[in-house]
This record gives C-alpha cells, structure tokens and sequence, in this order.
C-alpha cells in the first residue's frame, strides 16, 4: 500500500463525497485505468481475485481492496451495491 492513501472498507464507501474533476489528467493514463478496470473485473469475476483501488475523494487518498463485481461508464460496482466513480480512481492493482 502507497503510504500516502489511507485504507478503507468498501462498507464505508457510501459516506464519501467524489467532486466532478478526473483525477488523471494524461489521455495515456486515462486508456491505461481503462484497460486495468476491464482485466480487474474478468479477474474478480472469474477467478474471485480481489484487487487494491487507489482513489480520492473530496478530501483523501484512498485505498480498497476489493472484487469488482460490475462496471459502467461511471462507475464501478462493488458487493451490495456499493460503487466508486471511475473518474476518481488514479490506479488498480
């Protein structure tokens, strides 16, 4: 775990407040979290392989490890529901 982001539960997820702006500014990196979303939810979903997301909300840097269950093109789906904006993760491990 990066020592700059702080570890948190999915179940606390829901009290966090995500402003508008992408936290990646590079188009390179932007296709790249694209690309790991995709091979993080086959992984979750085929082989039950949970993986760490690092992202920020209006005030933190954050860390989950976590199964994707599901993916849109705004967020992504975690257990009961549970989701993140995608503009707001930075990286998936």
């Amino acid at each position: 775990m990066n020592a700059e982001h702080a570890l948190i539960q999915k179940e606390a997820l829901g009290n966090l407040r995500y402003p508008a702006e992408d936290v990646l500014k590079d188009s390179q990196e932007i296709a790249q979290r694209t690309y790991d979303l995709e091979r993080a939810l086959t992984l979750g979903n085929l082989e039950q392989i949970k993986s760490k997301i690092y992202f920020e909300d209006q005030n933190t840097k954050y860390v989950v490890d976590t199964t994707i269950w599901g993916l849109t093109n705004q967020r992504i789906i975690l257990k009961r529901g549970v989701t993140i904006p995608i503009h707001r993760i930075s990286k998936i491990v």
